[in-house]
């Protein structure tokens, strides 16, 4: 299905301006999918017919996978298998939220789906395709070969919004347990076919079969993600791949339920917990549709009472970018998929913009993206002493900073914004000021840190590295 093109301006121009190889669109309006677009190609310096974006390409939908698992789980609270308010250590078997120390924190389903159970983990980077992937009990015990910390609850759950896919993974733990199940067979009965999302799989790593119908991933430079596209293991909370159309089918699910339709797949009640806002969210995730609270798996644009009135997710992974978005009660919005990492989301919001001016959307918030913050990461990169003497060396590896100091192993930092970095496997924060000056705080103590070889007056220098 297409249409005239209803963004204002030139999408492949655009497209080369932010390095975005590939991208897809589809348009919801009345709560009927009435227009597709898609441009570039799947694989950057690939031509031809089977190298160009398709209504079936499939893109990986990122943390969008998580209200699509969201809704997946209500239909086992519909049926009586889950509970959305019982402590998640009752149902967990293999592994369970940890205590710290003597208290051990009482987890719900509820609070994992709003992202307020206080659990680590906000993210995950995936694994290059054939390498060993662990079981979701060593991703939630941190241990190899998994590539991320473990999963604890570090802060009183219940209390404020911090997003989690670590809190989606134990999610994932729990429906398998549940059902039995591997979790991409349980979600393609529980959700993706019921809403005909018949070009969408939970599937990691992606069935040989799929692969000529997937777009590969791309870095903000433009070039091919090694691999082509890192696997998930961690499927519900990024594992999802999927079209445009097929997103907006889910969107017309979570409606249809919404409202009351005879052939909804779950309860008016269940969804509209959904769609109200159980905790506000941070300042960073208003951006995009000018959502500021959290339902349950969807970010919403809330009134005072706490009903949402657009509902949407950002996602991304190594490689793609994306996002869904509409109007509870007009139907209209849009999903937008890309296949680059770092521009892909400036090029969402042109989009969004384009379609928004041309329909009319009401009262839609889209704010200017910001630079990337992969983009501020680079000055952070080199080798610096610290007053002890002891050297650090920080270098950068995709969207991730690695940091050795001394003889320890590297610790991976991520970007909160372009001139802060946090750590989430120990209390460590790095931040880089106006005049290039870069601090490391651990706990109640911070180092200001000089570039260069590091000398030491005080002793023997502790191993360093090269």
């Amino acid at each position: 299905m297409t249409c005239e093109q209803p963004f204002g301006f030139d999408v492949l121009e655009r497209m080369r301006e932010y390095a975005v190889p590939g991208a897809s669109v589809a348009l919801l309006t009345g709560g009927r999918i009435t227009g597709q677009w898609c441009f570039g190609t799947r694989r950057a310096g690939s031509d031809g017919p089977a190298a160009e974006v398709v209504p079936t390409t499939r893109f990986q939908a990122c943390s969008i996978s998580k209200p699509v698992t969201v809704f997946g789980a209500l239909r086992l609270v519909q049926d009586g298998e889950l509970d959305l308010d019982a402590d998640v250590n009752e149902r967990l078997r293999s592994w369970s939220v940890p205590a710290n120390g003597a208290w051990r924190p009482r987890v719900t389903l509820r609070r994992i789906a709003s992202h307020s159970a206080g659990l680590t983990t906000s993210g995950f980077p995936g694994y290059p395709n054939g390498a060993a992937l662990p079981t979701i009990a060593q991703v939630l015990a941190g241990v190899a070969p998994a590539n991320s910390p473990g999963v604890r609850a570090d802060l009183v759950p219940g209390l404020q919004f911090r997003y989690s896919g670590g809190g989606i993974t134990v999610l994932q733990l729990m429906l398998e347990e549940a059902s039995g199940a591997p979790v991409d067979e349980l979600l393609d009965r529980l959700v993706l076919s019921p809403l005909g999302m018949r070009h969408s799989t939970f599937a990691q790593p992606l069935p040989p079969e799929l692969h000529e119908q997937a777009a590969s991933g791309h870095h903000g430079d433009g070039s091919v993600v090694a691999g082509e596209w890192h696997v998930y293991p961690e499927q519900c909370a990024a594992g999802l791949w999927t079209t445009p159309a097929d997103l907006l089918r889910f969107a017309m699910g979570v409606r249809a339920a919404d409202g009351g339709e005879p052939d909804a797949v779950l309860r008016p009640d269940l969804v509209a917990q959904m769609l109200t806002r159980q905790v506000p969210t941070s300042e960073a995730s208003t951006r995009i549709g000018g959502l500021d609270s959290m339902g349950l798996g969807l970010f919403l644009r809330a009134d005072a009472d706490g009903r949402g009135s657009w509902f949407g997710h950002l996602g991304g992974n190594e490689g793609f970018n994306c996002h869904l978005l509409v109007h509870r009660d007009t139907g209209d919005g849009a999903a937008i998929m890309t296949n680059s990492d770092e521009c892909g989301v400036n090029l969402i919001v042109d989009l969004l913009g384009g379609l928004a001016a041309r329909h009319d959307w009401p009262d839609l918030v889209l704010d200017p993206i910001d630079p990337p913050l992969r983009s501020g990461l680079d000055p952070f990169v080199g080798s610096f002493a610290l007053p002890s003497g002891a050297r650090m060396g920080i270098e950068r590896r995709g969207e991730e900073l690695h940091v050795t100091i001394a003889d320890q192993p590297p610790l991976t930092f991520f970007a909160t914004s372009a001139t802060e970095l946090f750590c989430q496997a120990v209390d460590a924060r790095l931040s880089r000021s106006d005049d290039g000056v870069v601090t490391l705080r651990q706990g109640d103590e911070e180092w200001p840190c000089r570039e260069g070889a590091a000398t030491s007056t005080k002793g023997p220098q502790p191993p360093g590295i090269p």
